[in-house]
């Protein structure tokens, strides 16, 4: 009977773990100004940013996004950060 028991636990952590969803490469924050920062991975490209935070821009009940700056920082993990004005 502890077989199975054991069994069933594993089976159960399993397909939890396989529910799960994986950490964003993405960094998304919302400014005090209202805007939408994103800090994106070395190997990000700007579309994917800007669908990052246009998706961010939809959880507050706006349609479009329009970039108002990008610059380079001195992290390693995310070497861009780009602000958007949620629209």
């Amino acid at each position: 009977m502890n077989f199975f028991r054991y069994i069933l636990f594993i089976l159960i952590a399993v397909a939890i773990g396989a529910c799960s969803t994986p950490p964003s490469r993405f960094g998304v924050y919302q400014q005090s100004d209202g805007t939408i920062g994103v800090h994106a991975p070395k190997d990000a490209k700007e579309e994917e940013a800007q669908d990052v935070a246009l998706a961010e821009c939809k959880k507050l009940g706006k349609r479009n996004v329009t970039i108002i700056d990008s610059r380079k920082t001195v992290n390693d993990r995310f070497p861009m950060t780009y602000n958007y004005l949620c629209r």
